[in-house]
C-alpha cells in the first residue's frame, strides 16, 4: 500500500486509517501529498514507491480475481502518473489484499509502466515467507526480468521452524541472478519477529474479497467454525506450525480492547475461557479487522545469514511513530526505535556479522543507490549532509517487545540536509526534511 493515489475503494480505506489519527486525507495524488509535506515540513527526508496494493483498490477495490485489459490500462495510467509526480518505482506485497490477486503479468506489467515512466524499481513483499518461499523469490526476480526493472525483495526471511534454513538457498538465487547481470537486492531488520496484520493467520478464503467480506464470514456461526478449525491445524507443531504463544498482539483500533497489547494470543484465549483460533476471531470481529501482531516465526541464525549478504541494506520495516502522542499507543515492535543501533550492538560487536564501515554501508550508499536517491549515502564534497554522529563503542539499541518506547544509546548528533535535527542527544525542534520527488 501507499499514501497515494486514492481513487474509489483505496481512498475510503485511507479515510478510515486517518481517521485514527484524527488526521483529514487532503489529497488523492502523490503531488498533493508531497506539496502538504513540504508546506507542513519534517525532520527527515521523505520518499515513496507507489504501491500495487493501492493502484489495484483504485480499480478493483477489494475483488478477488484477475484485472481485465481495460483495468490493466488504468492501473498502467495511475503508476504512470505516480512517478512522473515523484514515486522512485513500484511496490507488491503479495500476501495482503488485494495485491495477492495480481498474477505475475499484471507485475510485470505494473513494473513496466513505472520503468517505462523513469522508475525502474519493483520492491516486493514476496507472495510467501515460509513453505513456498523459494517459488515466491523466484517470481519476484521473473517480474525484474520481464518488465527489466531492479529487484529488491523486502524484509527477507524464512518464516516458520520447518521453513529455518531456506534462506541459504534463496541467498543464492538471488546472487546467481546478480552474477547473470540483474540488479538484485534484498533488506532485513535485526529482530526473530515480524510485525503484521493478525488477520494473515486467517485462511485465505475467509480473506477474499477484503476486510467487510471476511467479517461476514466470520460473523457467519458455520463460517467462524470452520475458519477456527483451520487454524487450529495450522498453528499446531504437531503438523509443522508454530503455536499460538509466538504471536503478540501489538496494538487495536479500538478503546474495547487496548489493554490486551503486549500479550500472546494462547493468554488471551485462557483469560476469555476459549481456543486461541476462537479468540482470534472474536478479536478480529470486536476489532473490524484492525490488528496488529508480531509473530517469532525466524531464527537468529537465519537473520545474521541474510544480513551476511552484501547486497542486504538494513530496513526497519516499521511504520513511523513518536514517542509520545497519538502514535505512541499500543505496544508496537521494537524495531521502531531500535533497528539500526542494533545492528552495531548484536551484529557488529557480538555476533561480528560484518565491521562498522560494511554496517554504515548497508544503511547508506548501498539502498541509496539501488533506490536511485542522488547525491546521497556517502560523505563527500557536493553530496547532501545527512549524517550521524555516534560512539561505534556504545551504539546500541534499548528498546524491547515488552518496553519498546526506549530510546537507543550511543547517537550524539544527527544532521539532515546540513541541520541539526539532534545535538548532544536532544532534538533541537528544526525541520530541515525534504521530500524526494523521483529521488532528488
Amino acid at each position: 500500500m501507499s499514501v497515494a493515489p486514492l481513487l474509489g475503494s483505496a481512498l475510503a480505506k485511507a479515510q478510515r486509517n486517518a481517521a485514527d489519527y484524527a488526521l483529514d486525507v487532503q489529497w488523492t495524488t502523490f503531488d498533493a501529498f508531497f506539496t502538504l509535506v513540504e508546506q507542513q515540513r519534517v525532520a527527515l527526508n521523505v520518499a515513496s514507491l507507489v504501491g500495487l496494493g493501492t493502484t489495484r483498490s483504485c480499480i478493483a477495490g477489494p475483488a478477488a480475481r484477475r484485472l481485465e485489459r481495460d483495468e490493466l490500462a488504468a492501473q498502467d495510467r495511475l503508476i504512470r502518473a505516480a512517478v512522473e509526480e515523484g514515486a522512485l518505482g513500484v511496490s507488491s506485497g503479495l500476501i495482503y489484499e488485494p495485491g495477492r490477486y495480481a498474477d505475475l503479468a499484471e507485475l510485470v506489467a505494473c513494473a513496466r509502466a513505472a520503468r517505462d515512466a523513469g522508475a525502474p524499481l519493483y520492491a516486493s513483499h514476496v507472495r510467501d515467507e515460509g513453505d513456498e518461499l523459494e517459488a515466491a523469490i523466484d517470481e519476484a526476480l521473473a517480474v525484474g526480468r520481464g518488465a527489466e526493472v531492479a529487484v529488491q525483495c523486502s524484509h527477507h526471511k524464512a518464516a516458520g521452524k520447518k521453513n529455518w534454513g531456506k534462506v541459504h538457498r534463496t541467498l543464492g538465487a538471488l546472487d546467481r541472478a546478480r552474477s547473470q547481470g540483474m540488479a538484485v537486492g534484498c533488506d532485513a531488520y535485526p529482530y526473530v519477529a515480524s510485525w503484521t496484520e493478525l488477520a494473515t493467520v486467517l485462511p485465505r478464503a475467509v480473506r477474499d474479497g477484503g476486510d467487510d467480506a471476511a467479517l461476514a464470514r466470520l460473523r457467519d456461526p458455520d463460517g467462524a467454525a470452520a475458519a477456527a478449525l483451520a487454524m487450529e491445524l495450522a498453528r499446531d507443531p504437531a503438523f509443522g506450525g508454530d503455536g499460538w504463544d509466538t504471536i503478540l498482539i501489538t496494538g487495536v483500533s479500538s478503546e474495547r480492547n487496548a489493554d490486551l497489547a503486549g500479550r500472546r494470543v494462547d493468554a488471551i484465549a485462557a483469560d476469555w475461557n476459549t481456543t486461541p483460533a476462537r479468540a482470534v476471531i472474536r478479536l478480529l470481529v470486536e476489532e473490524a479487522m484492525r490488528v496488529e501482531s508480531a509473530f517469532f516465526s525466524m531464527t537468529e541464525d537465519d537473520v545474521a545469514t541474510v544480513l551476511s549478504a552484501p547486497f542486504c541494506s538494513v530496513g526497519s520495516d516499521a511504520s513511523a511513530r513518536a514517542f509520545a502522542g497519538i502514535t505512541a499507543r499500543g505496544v508496537p515492535h521494537p524495531r521502531t526505535y531500535g533497528t539500526f543501533p542494533r545492528i552495531f550492538g548484536r551484529y557488529v560487536r557480538q555476533r561480528r556479522v560484518f565491521d562498522t564501515a560494511e554496517a554504515v554501508r548497508r544503511m547508506t550508499s548501498l539502498p541509496a543507490a539501488h533506490f536511485g536517491l542522488r547525491g546521497r549515502g556517502t560523505i563527500a564534497l557536493g553530496m547532501h549532509a545527512d549524517l550521524v554522529v555516534f560512539d561505534d563503542g556504545r551504539i546500541v539499541d534499548r528498546a524491547t517487545y515488552d518496553h519498546p518506547f526506549e530510546a537507543p544509546a550511543g547517537i550524539r548528533d544527527v544532521y539532515v540536509n546540513g541541520s541539526a535535527v539532534l545535538r548532544e542527544g536532544r532534538l533541537t525542534g528544526t525541520h530541515p526534511g525534504r521530500v524526494l520527488r523521483n529521488g532528488g
